[in-house]
């Protein structure tokens, strides 16, 4: 992979490797543990994603902020044995292109299938995500059947957002949605959300776009090929049960994910392919 003036790769102290951007736009992040960008900072600006200071940054695990990519399935397995969330999010990735323009850095990963243990995944697939990152982050987490029969998936990018306090948060844009919430539901979402206790709302017939409005700012969250979204706080006691996570760090940031889950979810004909779109920008 050749890269270009403001892309390098650097190590964490506990060796992995991460891919490095500095650009006149931004300065970002992306683990290939994970294919998992953690830094995404645009010029000027503060940062739109957040990472727990509690995070060890160890080889096979998930790392605790950024946008994991949960795929090919969200949540728990039906097998017990299976991890959760999947596994795309503790395999390495393998870097496959760099291309920079004066305006925006665009890095690509691929998803080495070979390594995936066919009990988990029996599927010929490919897997492929980009990062557009300028003034704002755009992630296309692209999947392919390269198989002679369909399969189905259920996936997230599971982004992680910062806030100077959960308490004076809010989330717009989920009105006339439906959600589950700890397996009750579906319920109608009337009113803007905030935050008071553990939120764990799965949503769908979801709007494209949502606002969340925070006491730094309001950031935009959209998405694309996609009716549905995850909105996550784990509250104080879950947090102390949370790997890689301090005991108040709910107080710093939510998720807000979007997603392919519950009826959204996404059934691929052979050579048919999908692609799951975020896009994340501070508003103003």
């Amino acid at each position: 992979m050749q890269l270009s003036p403001s892309v390098c790769i650097e190590r964490t102290h506990s060796g992995l490797e991460f891919i490095s951007i500095n650009s006149r736009q931004c300065e970002a992040k992306i683990f290939l543990q994970g294919g998992q960008i953690t830094e995404f900072t645009p010029k000027d600006k503060l940062p739109l994603l957040w990472v727990s200071g509690d995070e060890t940054f160890s080889e096979g695990k998930s790392i605790r902020g950024g946008i994991p990519i949960c795929w090919p399935w969200f949540g728990q397995h039906e097998n017990s044995d299976f991890p959760a969330h999947g596994f795309a999010r503790t395999h390495v990735w393998q870097a496959d292109e760099v291309h920079e323009t004066d305006s925006e850095v665009t890095v690509s990963l691929k998803l080495p299938m070979k390594q995936v243990d066919s009990t988990l995944w029996p599927h010929q697939s490919s897997l492929r995500v980009e990062f557009i990152l300028s003034e704002q982050l755009e992630v296309r987490l692209t999947t392919c059947n390269l198989g002679n029969v369909p399969f189905s998936y259920t996936q997230a990018l599971h982004t992680y957002f910062p806030t100077e306090d959960i308490n004076n948060t809010r989330v717009t844009g989920l009105q006339g949605a439906q959600y589950i919430e700890f397996g009750q539901g579906p319920h109608q979402q009337h009113d803007v959300v905030d935050f008071s206790r553990e939120t764990d709302m799965v949503y769908t017939q979801a709007a494209a776009v949502q606002t969340i409005d925070t006491p730094q700012g309001v950031i935009s969250v959209s998405r694309e090929n996609s009716q549905s979204c995850v909105l996550w706080n784990p509250w104080i006691e879950k947090s102390k049960r949370l790997s890689n996570f301090a005991d108040d760090d709910y107080k710093s940031m939510l998720c807000l994910e979007a997603a392919n889950v519950l009826e959204d979810a996404v059934t691929l004909e052979p050579k048919q392919s999908h692609t799951l779109v975020t896009t994340i920008k501070w508003l103003g």
